[in-house]
């Protein structure tokens, strides 16, 4: 594998790098200029920061692996956004800032002048309800739906239930992230087929691995 070389002179500079692989390397690298500082920017693709807890006996916690590398590598400080689960910060033992990108999705739907009484927000699934429910305290105290859903393997879930009622709403969902984006396209079908009027899928970090991206759209153009 290719060792990495800064082209710049970081001598006595606070910077800020990416933790888009390889971190380590790029960490590294960047601590033989003598900066004065290094604060981590926590991208989307930060490896393995979703797997934040053991689901099963023998499992891995590899997201406080990940945090580990990133602290020996060099880094002083880490800036995130929208982190997986709250959990997630505990793991790192060096400074960090996380932000949300609430903000950002606020205004959008604000753009769109949809009225508060036709809003709905959904969880899409029952872990994701304390992130879904401080996003209604943003809009007006909308009302609040759930998806219930089971996983049976990493990225692979069936939806199972809606609890709530979206009949005649605009449905807003909101999640951290979307990767293959098949419960999601799950989650839009199932919200048509209760009623819902318009349906918003809203994140922080698109990931769309490989091809589902297009499988997304189509689904979902399909599903209306």
């Amino acid at each position: 594998m290719n060792n990495i070389t800064t082209q710049t002179n970081l001598k006595f500079i606070k910077c800020t790098l990416s933790t888009e692989y390889p971190a380590n390397k790029l960490l590294d690298a960047s601590l033989t200029t003598s900066p004065q500082s290094i604060a981590a920017r926590a991208d989307r693709k930060i490896g393995d920061v979703r797997a934040d807890r053991k689901t099963q006996g023998r499992e891995s916690i590899a997201a406080k692996l990940v945090t580990n590398v990133i602290t020996v590598a060099g880094a002083d400080r880490v800036l995130a956004c929208d982190l997986h689960s709250r959990q997630s910060q505990g793991y790192f033992d060096i400074p960090d800032n996380h932000i949300h990108g609430q903000t950002v999705i606020l205004d959008y739907l604000a753009s769109k002048t949809i009225s508060v009484e036709d809003l709905v927000v959904i969880s899409p699934d029952v872990g994701r309800v304390a992130r879904a429910r401080a996003f209604t305290n943003k809009l007006s105290d909308a009302p609040l739906a759930t998806i219930d859903k089971r996983r049976h393997a990493h990225n692979i879930a069936e939806v199972m239930n809606l609890i709530g009622d979206v009949k005649g709403k605009v449905a807003v969902m909101v999640d951290d992230m979307i990767d293959t984006a098949g419960p999601i396209s799950k989650v839009v079908a199932l919200l048509h087929q209760e009623g819902a009027r318009e349906v918003y899928a809203c994140c922080t970090h698109e990931v769309y691995t490989c091809t589902n991206k297009m499988n997304f759209f189509i689904h979902v153009s399909s599903s209306r």
